[in-house]
């Protein structure tokens, strides 16, 4: 893994194992084998809805179950891209919460949160939550989008006149295509 001069603590990644948006992905892993970090790739999960029918709550080998299923399922969306950039360190990070709390967690000690845009291409709600209060800088990834040099980026509490820090440390991606 190639060490840059200026160093990101990690680089966090919202992923869904159940459809990973391929461009998100590639843009992470470029970023992480650029700086020379460590991705963690976070996946977020909840108990299916026929969970809530349950007299006495879940079980916990039920819970178990469906949590060995989502540590699967990350690990099943990353394999391709393990395979493809053998030098990042990756580390799988599965969370029982909603998406943008578990992304928001990780961004107090991350040195970048990587999102997506909704299917559609808008801002989706993950994406907009996370923008409004992640703790460091986030970037929402369009289609096709190139990673920045790591020294392009600021910490959340960096200069407000900034051009790379708006609102809580968020940066868009959109105009580094």
């Amino acid at each position: 893994m190639r060490q840059s001069s200026h160093q990101v603590p990690e680089i966090v990644l919202g992923v869904d194992a159940r459809r990973p948006a391929d461009d998100v992905v590639r843009f992470a892993f470029d970023c992480a084998r650029l700086w020379g970090v460590r991705l963690r790739a976070v996946h977020a999960w909840r108990f299916p809805s026929s969970a809530a029918e349950l007299p006495f709550g879940v079980p916990e080998e039920d819970r178990a179950a469906w949590e060995d299923h989502e540590v699967q399922l990350l690990s099943d969306a990353l394999r391709p891209w393990r395979e493809r950039y053998p030098d990042v360190a990756v580390l799988e990070d599965v969370r029982h919460l909603p998406p943008a709390e578990a992304l928001v967690l990780r961004s107090a000690e991350a040195g970048l949160v990587i999102v997506g845009r909704s299917r559609t291409g808008e801002l989706g709600g993950v994406a907009r939550d996370v923008l409004r209060e992640a703790l460091g800088p986030v970037v929402v990834v369009p289609a096709r989008a190139l990673c920045p040099p790591a020294h392009t980026l600021r910490r959340a509490g960096s200069s407000p006149t900034s051009p790379h820090r708006t609102g809580t440390g968020a940066q868009s991606a959109q105009g580094l295509r």
